[in-house]
This record gives C-alpha cells, structure tokens and sequence, in this order.
C-alpha cells in the first residue's frame, strides 16, 4: 500500500514539474529557465527522497510487527493444542477411572426392645430400647483389565448394649477372573460357606446363618481363594480358600493354613444343594503354641427359591472347633430351616427356627434354641424393612451357685429391622 502511494507521489511531482518546466521555457530565456528548473527539481527530488526514507522506516516497522503478531498467534494456537490435549488426555483418564471403578454400600440396623432374662440372676444389662447399627459395609471395586480387579470392603458396627463403634477391613483382595470357572482372590476374601448360605437365605439383615450366630465359621478370611461355576447353567458351583484361620478382623500369622471348601449342585433352576467343610487350628496354633487338636466343620444345605416362596435348611457339624487347645475333645452340631412367602409385590412373611447342641462330650446341657417371625415391607428398591419377634433360649452347665445345676438365659427381641444397600 505505501508503495503504490509513493510511487503516484513520484509521478504527480514529476508530471507537475515538467508542465511548470515548459510553461517557464515559453515567457523566459532559455538559460536562466533552465538553471531555475534544475534547482526546483533538485529541491522536489530531495523532499520526495526524505519522504521515501520516511515511508520505508514504517513499512519496515510495520512488516516487523506483522512477523511478532503472527508468531504470537502460532505460539498462542500450539499451546492451545498442547493444553487441549493434555485436558482432552486427563478427561480421558478420569472417565475411565470412574467407569472401572464402582462404589456399594449395605447397612444393617435395627431399632427394638431387648427383655433378657437369667435364670440365676434375672434380668441382664442387655435389656432396654435402643438403636443397632449391626453392620454397615462400604465397598469400592476397581477394574483394571477384562481379568484383573480389585477390591475393598470396610466392616463398621455399633451395638447399643456395648456403647462402641468398630470399623474394620474385610475384604481386600486382588482378583483374577480367568474364567466364569476360574477366578482367583489374594487377601482377605468371602469364605466358601457364609456368604453362599447367606445369598440363598435372604434374610440376613435381621439374623446371622447358624454356624455364623453360634461362632463356629468366618465369612471371610486371609489367604488365597478359589471359586467358580462349571457348566452349562452354572450347574455347579465349588469354592475353596486357604486361610490364616482367625477370621478376616485377625490377619496375624500362624504355624500352618487352614482349608474350607464347598461344592454346589443346580439341578434346576431355583433349587440348591451343597456341601462343605472345613479343617484348621484356626490360627490358634503358632510356632510357640502347639494345639493339640484340630478344628473340623461338616456342612449340608438344600433350598428352594423362586419369587414367591423360599424355603431352605442348613445342617452343620464340628469336631473341637472350640477345644483346639483344650486337653478334651469336644463336638456339637446343629439345624437351621427358614421359609418366607411373597404375600404380593411388597410384603412377604418370613419365618425360621434353629437348634443346637454345643457339647456333645463336655457339657450334654449346652443347647441353643432360636427363633423368628417376621413381616417385610420393600420400601423401594435397595431399601427394607421388617417387623421381627426373636427368640432364643441357651443352656449350659454351672457350678455355682451350688449344688450344680443348668442354667439358661433367655431373650425375646421385639422390634423394626432394615436394609440400606446401593
């Protein structure tokens, strides 16, 4: 543009001066015209030539500003790419964080009135009206490929009769799904017998399985386990783990392993058989303490659950499951059956009834006897509660006050029971 300008300046200046130049030459002597002329056009040509140097310095100027302002804008574009993919980069990362990563929770409470009486000494401290929070699970598992993942599971209770609240670790484990028949946990991980007996009961939120009620197995333990399902349907179903023994609020070391074991079988849909077992010193032998003998558990299930009725019975029998340091040898065993019926989308009556002899050899008297009934009312989904009558009745043995006699405490618990679970 400045130098099209420059040159029509030029131009215009020349063309002027020649045309003042001739008229000069037609009134004046050609001498001194010329001698005029020649000084007029030095003047003209020197002004044009400081106006061009002029001219030149700006576009110069400008051009320079032109290159910083476009090499201001490239730089601007590429950090604009950088930072919008190193944001495109860790949007990434974070999405897939989140989808490989899930979060679940379960609580059970309860609000009721405890009567408990001694047979001795009449009412216990256990009585009154209070507020449980018998279990709440917080769990997060993450999945880092098609077969590996992990998980962990806090335990937290509060028993109102106690006035202590206890948080735990249950379940930290590295998993390795190879197959729908082989997978594989490392660490603190679901034993091969509570948790399956628990998922086909469905009542758990208002009592324990018996052999969890009466201390005589771990839902989950330390060590190495082994599940899965075999065939077509999942007809069958095994479990085994190779554990610590002291359940999964214990991780020390002891002597030797202990092994639980099950093998399920689904001839059809809805109905479940299986057995179990379990063999260990339940981490209670160590190279300073040797135990004289071993901890032995035999289990038998069979149920059937559909989606208007379940009905179901769990028999269990032990072998010094107790008595692993003892001198003495000791058994017990034990039955639980459990039925509910839907009554429509909402409500369903439930019902179940336990017993067991907890020394065969030891104490003849050392029974348990237990019971409830109950109404569930879902309230949506992962959410219900449950009126709930309990009863239980346990004997044993005593030596004082003499003469020597049986004694036995009972317990009626009437109140509401809930599930939180998401």
């Amino acid at each position: 543009m400045h130098s099209k300008t420059l040159a029509l300046a030029i131009a215009a200046a020349l063309g002027f001066a020649g045309y003042g130049a001739r008229a000069d030459a037609a009134t004046r002597p050609q001498s001194t015209a010329s001698a005029a002329e020649v000084a007029q056009l030095k003047a003209q040509l020197a002004a044009l030539q400081a106006k061009v140097d002029e001219l030149s310095q700006q576009s110069e100027a400008q051009t320079a500003a032109q290159a910083e302002t476009a090499q201001a804008v490239q730089k601007v574009e590429a950090d604009g790419k950088n930072a919008g993919g190193t944001q495109s980069k860790s949007l990434e990362a974070l999405n897939k964080l989140v989808n490989n990563t899930k979060v679940s929770g379960k609580m059970f409470f309860d609000f009721t009135n405890i009567d408990q009486k001694n047979s001795d000494t009449g009412r216990t401290a256990a009585n009154g009206t209070g507020l449980d929070v018998k279990r709440f699970y917080l769990g997060v598992d993450h999945k880092f490929n098609d077969i590996w993942s992990a998980n962990l599971t806090t335990d937290f209770n509060y028993v109102a009769n106690d006035g202590e609240t206890n948080l735990f670790v249950k379940k930290a484990y590295v998993q390795g799904k190879f197959d729908q028949a082989a997978i594989l946990r490392i660490g603190s991980a679901d034993m091969p017998w509570i948790p399956f007996v628990e998922n086909v009961y469905g009542y758990r939120y208002v009592e324990n399985t018996i052999t969890d009620r009466l201390k005589y197995a771990n839902s989950a333990d330390w060590g190495l386990h082994a599940l899965g399902d075999v065939g077509a349907g999942k007809m069958f179903n095994y479990a085994v783990s190779v554990v610590n023994g002291a359940g999964y609020k214990n991780p020390s070391r002891s002597k030797g392993v202990d092994v639980e074991a099950r093998v399920g079988f689904v001839p059809f849909d809805g109905l479940t058989v299986a057995l179990g077992g379990y063999s260990g010193h339940r981490g209670q032998e160590t190279q300073t303490t040797s135990a004289p003998h071993t901890a032995q558990r035999g289990d038998f299930l069979i149920a059937y659950v559909n989606k208007q009725f379940r009905v179901g019975g769990e028999y269990f029998t032990a072998k010094d499951w107790n008595n692993v340091l003892t001198p003495r040898s000791d058994k017990a065993d034990g039955w639980s059956v459990w039925g509910s019926v839907a009554l429509n989308d909402d409500l369903s009556l439930f019902a179940r009834y336990d017993e067991a002899k907890l020394s065969k050899d030891l104490d003849r008297n050392a029974k348990d006897t237990y019971w409830n009934l109950g109404l569930q009312y879902q309230v949506t989904k992962g959410f219900k509660l449950a009126g709930v009558w309990k009863h239980e009745k346990g004997d044993k043995s005593v030596t004082t006050p003499l003469p020597a006699h049986v004694q036995n405490v009972k317990t009626n618990e009437i109140g509401v029971f809930g599930e939180v679970a998401f």
